[in-house]
């Protein structure tokens, strides 16, 4: 047993700290970004918001409201061959990552898929990025899908962003247990505090001249502005757009004047007992649920949100001087705002 004693952060801990700006306006930046990605020398340029992979937000409704701004859905796993062939046959299978696990069933379901269908964006997905089975994966979906751009995860070190990187993965998915219907972190007492994982693992993929995505923990436009400060090149939402006219959940609805109004929409994690439930019968004796049901307020079209989020980080771009999105990691100063402790016990 060991124990580390630097001091690791969350969103919740630090603020960015404004700087001098000859920014006027926030129609003056550009919040879109181009990348090349390493393993396939493709181009990608948008703005790099994705929707996760989750069945009630990773839908092809969110996937057409999402590309209308540049952005990104990872499809949930779950839909039929034929859907996703048709999905992927169209112009807007250009806006939507395919995604899978590593299971025979899964490869192959993508190979079908990918034998109709162009697919270009790939999210190899699970929720224990450090067995080396996945690893193993990653090489050969890389080997399987040569000209595919795949983003890979989770994990949130340096060492297996890096160990991604090199298997083949163009784009490493950041963060265990940060989730807002996410419970890793009680159920196992495993998990990296989000704004530090960002950090060091951008570091890591960057050298590589891979790309990092930051998966969970944002519950505001503020924290995804912090994301993008901490290094992020992606940053990956569930929680933030759940409760939309484009996602699949459960519409809770209540009685007013004789008019049945929505008022909410049932939300859950991948891991929870309720998408067990649903895509396993339950589940498996030997592990515990990892995710929790809740109710999130029903908030209509996606539209009036994607709207905070960007023109957030508009803002937060104004408040920095950066008039292009790639340059706000540079501009970036973090301002701590919780309380410091002389060592790990707090004493």
């Amino acid at each position: 047993m060991r124990i580390e004693t630097d001091v690791k952060l969350d969103f919740k801990d630090v603020l960015i700290r404004p700087k001098r700006s000859t920014l006027n306006t926030r129609s003056a930046v550009d919040v879109n970004r181009t990348f090349r990605l390493v393993h396939t020398g493709a181009e990608w340029k948008g703005f790099p918001l994705i929707a996760a992979n989750m069945d009630v937000t990773g839908t092809m409704a969110m996937a057409r409201a999402l590309g209308k701004h540049g952005a990104l859905t990872a499809l949930h796993k779950h839909y039929p061959d034929a859907a996703l062939i048709k999905f992927f046959s169209g112009p807007e299978g250009a806006h939507a990552f395919y995604s899978l696990g590593t299971t025979v069933a899964d490869i192959k379901k993508l190979a079908a898929v990918a034998k109709a269908a162009s697919i270009r964006l790939i999210c190899l997905d699970v929720a224990n990025g450090y067995a080396e089975n996945f690893l193993e994966a990653v090489k050969r979906t890389r080997d399987n899908h040569p000209k595919s751009i795949i983003m890979a995860g989770n994990v949130v070190t340096g060492d297996m962003t890096e160990a991604l990187i090199l298997a083949g993965a163009d784009i490493v998915k950041i963060g265990i247990g940060p989730g807002s219907v996410c419970t890793t972190r009680r159920v196992t007492g495993v998990g990296y505090p989000q704004l530090s994982a960002i950090i060091e693992c951008a570091d890591a993929a960057h050298g590589l001249k891979g790309q990092v995505c930051a998966d969970g923990g944002c519950t505001s436009p503020g924290d995804i502005a912090k994301a993008f400060g901490a290094g992020a090149d992606f940053v990956m939402l569930g929680g933030m757009l759940a409760g939309h006219d484009e996602c699949d959940g459960d519409i809770r609805y209540e009685d007013r004047e004789g008019k049945k109004v929505p008022i909410g929409m049932i939300f859950y994690g991948m891991s929870s007992d309720t998408a067990m439930k649903k895509h396993f019968g339950g589940v498996a004796h030997y592990r515990a649920a990892e995710g929790k049901t809740v109710v999130t307020p029903y908030r209509g079209p996606v539209e009036a949100t994607m709207g905070e989020i960007m023109g957030g980080v508009r803002s937060m771009m104004t408040y920095i001087g950066a008039t292009q999105l790639k340059e706000v990691s540079k501009r970036t100063t973090f301002v701590r705002v919780t309380a410091q402790t002389n060592d790990v016990f707090g004493a």
